[in-house]
């Protein structure tokens, strides 16, 4: 492997092949721009990740014309979302006012939506998808990207880029290869992530369940719930030295419909930890890289709005860099700008979920039995208020659009 692959050239390498890296692949290729996107798996099946496809993002896929035939997978819609706080249920969110034409969270397996983006962006021929291809590295002459390693089913190769976008999540290869500074909030939280089983008649919308120092998160997947349980980070081995019984009754003190059903968690296997972080680069570029989504800033779950910063970010890019690409090469200024005009947006929703971590927190430190807060009753009960964290749930503090020139 002494020299770069020729017949592999690119003018953009993606590192990732989640949502940010295959939505800005279809983009790319759909403006005329050669691109690869690396997955380091061979396929998209991964459970436990985020499913949530929110207003913001169906309204991008109304602008490009997939967004009727998307709804034609698989998928449950909620137009609402509630909590129940100390048996009390209280509707907190109404996405039925926002200024979109799909009025509701798209609830689908990531890998649906994965495999809908892939064979969309396949119709374009300069479009390539390398799955089981992993990145090892970045290439590397005189303080520039210009290319990226990686291990294949035939062996490792050198892949020639004009410029390499790293999409590879939390524990990037890209911004630690870049050595790019990384500043971390720290979060109080994890979430571990299990199934149980929904049965005719339970409830329709997302529902936060809080009681005796738990938060139970269900999240409907027509057949079954996916379940997310937040504990305090670092306590799910005292958990499970507890025991299976003891976890299973501690969900249905806190979700009493859901009473006979955990017997189905009848291993740990079944229950998996999520390692909450928030972070972000101080700088997402250097000259020939430039990171978006989680390798630039990890979301916590809190929202679920992680996926759709990450196509934010994707689209942004696309529309801010597709001119220069097109043109030979983006520049390091034109790499900044895109950190410049998305950086305020996701640090403030960042700000936004480091202060939930600090209500959550209270919450698991207090293990007998929740009284709804009065000032709770008030805000939900003004007319209006729902719309309010609707917009920030679905639509986020910086909505993205396909850019038509």
């Amino acid at each position: 492997m002494d020299a770069p692959d020729q017949s592999l050239a690119t003018t953009t390498c993606i590192i990732g092949g989640g949502p940010a890296g295959i939505m800005l692949g279809f983009l790319l290729a759909r403006a005329g721009i050669h691109v690869t996107v690396l997955e380091k798996y061979k396929d998209f099946f991964r459970d436990f990740r985020g499913d949530t496809i929110h207003p913001s993002t169906l309204e991008i896929l109304y602008e490009l014309g997939l967004l009727e035939k998307f709804l034609t997978l698989p998928h449950s819609q909620i137009s609402e979302l509630s909590a129940n706080v100390g048996g009390e249920q209280f509707r907190i969110a109404d996405f039925t006012h926002l200024p979109v034409h799909a009025k509701f969270i798209a609830l689908m397996p990531q890998w649906d939506f994965l495999n809908f983006l892939a064979a969309e962006a396949a119709h374009y021929p300069n479009f390539t998808l390398r799955m089981g291809w992993e990145a090892t590295g970045l290439l590397q002459q005189n303080g520039i990207t210009t290319g990226v390693e990686a291990n294949t089913p035939n062996g490792p190769v050198k892949i020639p880029a004009h410029l390499t976008i790293g999409c590879d999540g939390r524990h990037a290869i890209s911004r630690v290869a870049a050595h790019l500074p990384l500043i971390d909030y720290g979060v109080p939280i994890d979430v571990l992530w299990l199934r149980l089983p929904r049965h005719p008649g339970d409830p329709e919308y997302g529902l936060g369940y809080i009681n005796y120092g738990r938060l139970i998160v269900l999240i409907n997947r027509n057949d079954y719930y996916q379940v997310g349980y937040i504990v305090a980070k670092g306590t799910f081995p005292q958990i499970q030295a507890a025991g299976l019984q003891a976890f299973q009754q501690s969900i249905e003190r806190v979700v009493p419909f859901l009473a006979r059903r955990t017997a189905e968690l009848d291993s740990w296997d079944k229950i998996k930890l999520l390692t909450v972080e928030v972070n972000r680069l101080k700088q997402w570029s250097s000259p020939g890289l430039l990171c978006i989504g989680d390798a630039a800033h990890a979301m916590s779950p809190v929202g679920g709005i992680g996926i759709n910063i990450a196509l934010q970010d994707a689209v942004a890019t696309a529309n801010m860099l597709t001119e220069s690409l097109l043109a030979g090469a983006a520049t390091p200024h034109d790499l900044a700008r895109v950190q410049h005009y998305r950086e305020r947006a996701v640090h403030n929703t960042q700000r936004v979920q480091v202060f939930a971590h600090r209500v959550l927190n209270k919450i698991l430190n207090n293990p007998g039995p929740v009284k709804p807060p009065l000032l709770l009753k008030i805000l939900t009960s003004i007319p209006g208020f729902q719309q309010l964290p609707a917009r920030f749930v679905g639509l986020g503090l910086q909505p993205q659009h396909i850019k038509t020139t």
